[in-house]
């Protein structure tokens, strides 16, 4: 088993118990220019529509995104993102049983999130930014993804920086009052790296074990897929796919995803391989 020591992390009335197997977070993107070519502008109703086939698709846990974080993307305003994902959160936790979370890096959409039914944040800046959002999490006592973002610097060796700024972030963190119970640390695959170093990070998650605490892999759809395979988001999935089993056998605790129906088969068959009862006779 994988991670068995790690303990349950509790979200939005469900608990995570880390190792048992591999968690599905399902992506919604409310913006008109997300990289995936998914995104769903100002459609509230669309993206509701979405949560809920994700939530019978196998979703765990639904991550609902107003901005775009594309490299070449412009940031939105506070008001700008909350038009954009409150209603969206709202109209979610009165339709579907997961959690939901809000990805987002900015204090004043989080804790706007959180009082609509959010139960999770998750910050691609990893309280680099902000981190205000730690007493929020604090606060609300519910977990945050907190993720390594080289988008401001250049690294020649990848994962001991990626595991240097994860534990500054988790110090962060643990500092402003978040439970160690609360943090999962996502490497930031896309984020600041080059090609090489994208691949290196997925092949290399175990890794990043040594934090002790759970991972979340978001590969889905990136462009390191488009570049090895020369094919545009939307026709990414078998790339995907193969992100996503190997992530599971180096460790990944979650995938977030945007194919929830597909990857929810390929992880249900990678833990039965990697995280099986037959290996507990080994």
């Amino acid at each position: 088993m994988i991670h068995t020591d790690l303990g349950t992390t509790r979200c939005g009335g469900r608990e995570f118990r880390w190792g048992e197997r591999t968690y599905i977070m399902g992506v919604i993107n409310v913006t008109p220019d997300s990289f995936s070519g998914d995104g769903l502008g100002n459609d509230i109703e669309a993206a509701v529509a979405q949560g809920r086939r994700f939530a019978g698709e196998g979703a765990d846990i639904l991550d609902i995104g107003g901005e775009s974080t594309r490299p070449d993307s412009e940031p939105i305003s506070e008001d700008e993102e909350l038009r954009r994902v409150i209603p969206v959160i709202e109209g979610l936790a009165g339709e579907v049983s997961v959690p939901l979370s809000v990805d987002t890096y900015k204090p004043k959409v989080a804790r706007e999130a959180l009082s609509a039914g959010a139960g999770m944040l998750n910050d691609i800046w990893g309280l680099k930014h902000d981190p205000i959002l730690a007493d929020l999490a604090a606060e609300w006592d519910v977990p945050i993804v907190l993720m390594s973002n080289q988008r401001d610097t250049q690294q020649q060796d990848i994962l001991p920086e990626v595991i240097s700024c994860l534990q500054q972030s988790m110090a962060l963190a643990r500092v402003r009052g978040v439970r160690w119970e609360n943090i999962i640390v996502d490497p930031g695959v896309g984020f600041g790296k080059t090609l090489e170093q994208n691949l290196e990070v997925v092949g290399r998650l175990d890794e990043i074990k040594c934090l002790g605490r759970p991972i979340l892999l978001g590969t889905s759809r990136k462009s390191m897929i488009g570049l090895v395979l020369d094919l545009p988001a939307d026709r990414r999935l078998e790339g995907t796919a193969a992100t996503v089993a190997v992530g599971i056998a180096k460790g990944a605790d979650i995938v977030r995803v945007h194919d929830v129906a597909e990857m929810a088969r390929v992880c249900r068959m990678t833990d039965a391989i990697v995280r099986g009862p037959w290996r507990e006779k080994e």
